[in-house]
């Protein structure tokens, strides 16, 4: 192999940010399957209600908070090689044990065959709709412990490979891969699942999971050829790896493989960490309910099914809308271009700016009274802001801790996002059955349509909320443990 230039730099950082990308954009279609088909491919099969989907994903999103701390300080431990190794495994398992749901269901409630899932009624409809829906959370408690490693590790890998100034817009890249994750599933996973359907191959959905779910060990043979600590990379040329440890406070020579993580008791003592905490803690949610519940938005207010071409198109258009997020995480590098502001500073002016388009949510039922594509705008404008913002409180822990936490501290910012999901997760679908069932009339609109106008009425103030708790924390730059 020809020794890349030693006086212009490589660019081999962008290589691995590219694969970053391509993780978390598998990330996220592992976790849209079950919402795009489970209205309109597994409902019918086994039953289930608002509030059961909503149980299985509330617990997908309780496992996985709980074990982002756990997969955070086993990032730092491992390292960031063996460690996405472990993670997007455990999490490409979990992704096809899914498909094995209805052939456990029929086993454990020894019926005859599918026929009987679809044709049962009363008592047995309960008993199927419960024992389903606890074989998929077994299976998403699985893709929730894999899941949870893959920020902590892409977030240790960007601070390896990016100076501060770039870690926001690497970060941006690398997050826009959920918003490719959830732009590309709409566009596949339901015609998956239609297709196998009518080929006979189950009723879709299970090889929607298999085919999805496989994608994930491509990745991991990829990693295993492409990724090496900069220092240990030969791809890397003295003038990139200068370029990568240009800040004054990284240090000129790695830190030693043994020295330990910063033990869990003293990172929860500082206030750094409880801005992050906090601030994620209100926000992420909105992002996870867009994501889990906007295709059943389209069927319940709209009667749009997932693989209508009009509800793809829409889904389609809300995703690409987000991909505007790849201009925020770019903007506090601008700030600090042109006001000298130290990283934490400008990115505390940079996130306000995203708190202002989500208030607009609040707008989308009643707008979407004329139209479903003002609510569709607003949702990718708030998509936007949350990718951006998400791209930069990420960040904020590798401006805020020393490298041998960031790991752990990702954790822990992963966890309250997972927490925050999970509230909002069990909220919605519980409030959506309860509206629909009691007709519920709020602000003009009755039925299920009520119970979302509930939840987007507290989308639209997250954000604010949340920088308010980061700016009183923390409200000027200074770097835990020094």
């Amino acid at each position: 192999m020809k020794e890349p230039s030693k006086t212009v730099a490589t660019r081999y950082r962008w290589t691995i940010c590219s694969m970053l990308f391509l993780a978390t954009a598998i990330n996220y279609m592992d976790r849209q399957v079950l919402s795009l088909t489970w209205k309109d491919f597994i409902q019918p099969e086994f039953h289930w209600t608002d509030a059961d989907y909503g149980d299985i994903a509330a617990t997908f999103a309780l496992v996985y908070a709980i074990a982002n701390i756990f997969s955070g300080r086993f990032i730092d431990w491992v390292g960031t090689r063996k460690g996405y190794v472990c993670a997007i495994a455990v999490w490409s398992a979990g992704a096809c044990m899914h498909a094995l749901c209805g052939l456990a269901t029929i086993w454990h409630l020894n019926l005859g065959g599918t026929e009987e899932l679809f044709r049962a009624t009363g008592t047995m409809a309960l008993t199927i709709s419960t024992v389903s829906a606890w074989f998929f959370i077994a299976s998403r408690v699985v893709l929730a412990i894999g899941e949870s490693g893959n920020f902590p590790a892409a977030v240790k890998v960007t601070a390896e490979y990016f100076p501060k100034k770039d870690r926001a817009y690497a970060t941006a890249i690398f997050n826009s891969g959920s918003t490719i994750g959830a732009l590309l599933a709409p566009l596949s996973i339901p015609l998956i699942a239609r297709y196998f359907k009518q080929a006979g191959m189950g009723n879709g959905w299970e090889m929607a999971f298999l085919l999805i779910g496989a994608l994930g060990f491509v990745w991991l043979g990829a990693w295993l050829l492409v990724y090496k600590k900069p220092h240990e990379c030969s791809r890397v040329n003295e003038a990139e790896l200068a370029y990568i440890r240009q800040d004054a406070d990284q240090p000129a020579q790695p830190a030693a493989a043994s020295e330990p993580p910063i033990p869990l008791s003293r990172i929860l003592r500082v206030p750094q960490t409880w801005a992050i905490f906090l601030s994620k803690l209100v926000t992420d949610g909105v992002w996870w309910f867009f994501l889990f519940w906007t295709p059943a938005y389209l069927s319940d207010v709209y009667q749009l099914q997932s693989d209508d071409p009009t509800a793809i198109m829409l889904l389609f258009v809300l995703y690409a809308i987000t991909m505007l997020s790849l201009l925020g995480g770019k903007l506090p590098t601008l700030i600090i271009a042109r006001t000298g502001l130290n990283a934490y500073d400008a990115r505390l002016k940079a996130m306000f700016c995203f708190t202002i388009f989500p208030l607009f949510t609040i707008l989308a039922q009643p707008l979407g009274t004329y139209s479903y594509w003002w609510p569709v705008v607003l949702i990718g404008l708030a998509g936007a802001a949350h990718q951006s913002w998400s791209a930069n409180l990420y960040s904020v822990a590798s401006d805020l801790f020393p490298a041998r936490a960031i790991g752990t501290i990702t954790g822990i910012n992963g966890m309250a996002g997972g927490i925050g999901s999970y509230v909002i997760n069990k909220v919605s679908g519980h409030l959506f059955d309860y509206a629909g069932n009691t007709h519920m009339v709020l602000c003009g609109f009755e039925g299920k349509a009520a119970g979302y106008f509930i939840i987007f009425c507290y989308c639209a103030v997250a954000y604010l909320l949340g920088w308010l708790m980061l700016k009183a924390l923390v409200p000027r730059y200074k770097r835990a443990f020094e």
